[in-house]
């Protein structure tokens, strides 16, 4: 399935407002209408492709839906009837002296442009538009109905919870109704990941099947540590005469294993300790990602007689 940039078909930013998309699109559609350019079948192409990218950028909900999936996403969710279901076209022609409407049976704009023309061509998806209601059973086309919306939870989950496969139990609003489900989150998820749960989305007005619920992965800050992939990083105190004369210090890891790390002597600030394997778990292919220990210099704010002594005689010797 080829990849649609419909925001780089309108040459419009992602940003564009309504107007602004509707007003690049008029613009091209002016340049590219069959009536236009009789016989050529690259500038038809040319306006199949454009009244496409228009269609998804002027409704707000598909725009939506093609902003979070991306084209191969959105492009499975909708089929081409879809996609130009509800398009105000007529408005967008009225004044351009183009024929709005068709021989025999009634037609709407859209019948016009891809009926009329004889399909989607180039072995696209072949639409035929009838005025009859089309979900009667009554056309001799048979189509496959639209499935209902898909829906996006938003899940919270500590470092602690992505550490192992978690299960969740998580309430949401479908069709009216509340929906209960349990959720299994795997090991090493990442933040802003999505996890599809087939047929748990809006009901199909249509009666076609429901949609899917996208569970995105909301990962909460941590007290102690930052994630980077899956690599952990904490800061790892450590007193001077530790980092002067070499020392072992105990650490806990994200799973509650205590580890003992060395400290070379000589050790400065901010110097990394890598403690391999002890990072987050990969969610494929296994093993785990690692750990670091990003030494932080202990300095006391206070200091008692002995201890100051024992400073000033290191600086008198020059340390």
């Amino acid at each position: 399935m080829s990849e649609k940039d419909y925001y780089k078909i309108l040459g419009v930013s992602k940003s564009a407002t309504p107007e602004e998309i509707k007003k690049a699109y008029r613009k091209l559609a002016l340049k590219y209408h069959p009536d236009r350019n009789k016989g050529d079948a690259s500038a038809e192409e040319k306006f199949k492709e454009i009244s496409e990218a228009y269609a998804v950028l002027c409704d707000p909900e598909k725009k939506k839906q093609y902003d979070m999936f991306g084209s191969e996403g959105f492009q499975k969710r909708y089929t081409q009837e879809d996609i130009f279901r509800d398009s105000d076209f007529a408005n967008i022609f009225k004044g351009f002296g183009f024929s709005t409407s068709g021989r025999g049976r009634k037609r709407d704009i859209f019948s016009q442009i891809f009926e009329g023309l004889g399909g989607m061509g180039g072995g696209g998806t072949h639409y035929q538009y009838y005025s009859e209601d089309p979900f009667s059973g009554s056309q001799h086309a048979k189509r496959q109905m639209p499935k209902g919306q898909d829906l996006v939870y938003e899940l919270p989950v500590t470092l602690e919870d992505l550490c192992r496969t978690t299960d969740k139990v998580i309430s949401y609003s479908t069709g009216g109704s509340k929906e209960n489900i349990s959720v299994k989150i795997p090991a090493g998820a990442r933040d802003g990941q999505k996890l599809r749960i087939k047929g748990k989305g809006q009901p199909s007005p249509y009666g076609g099947e429901p949609g899917d619920l996208y569970v995105k992965i909301k990962q909460l800050p941590h007290p102690v540590y930052r994630r980077e992939g899956d690599d952990l990083f904490f800061k790892l105190p450590v007193k001077f005469s530790d980092a002067v004369l070499g020392a072992e210090v105990e650490a806990q890891t994200i799973d509650g294993k205590r580890l003992k790390i060395k400290i070379p002597p000589g050790t400065q600030a901010n110097a990394k300790m890598r403690l391999k394997g002890h990072g987050m778990p990969h969610m494929r292919g296994g093993g785990r990602g690692d750990a670091y220990a990003e030494v932080s210099i202990v300095v006391p704010k206070k200091v008692n007689r002995k201890q100051k002594e024992a400073v000033m005689a290191l600086r008198e010797v020059g340390l």
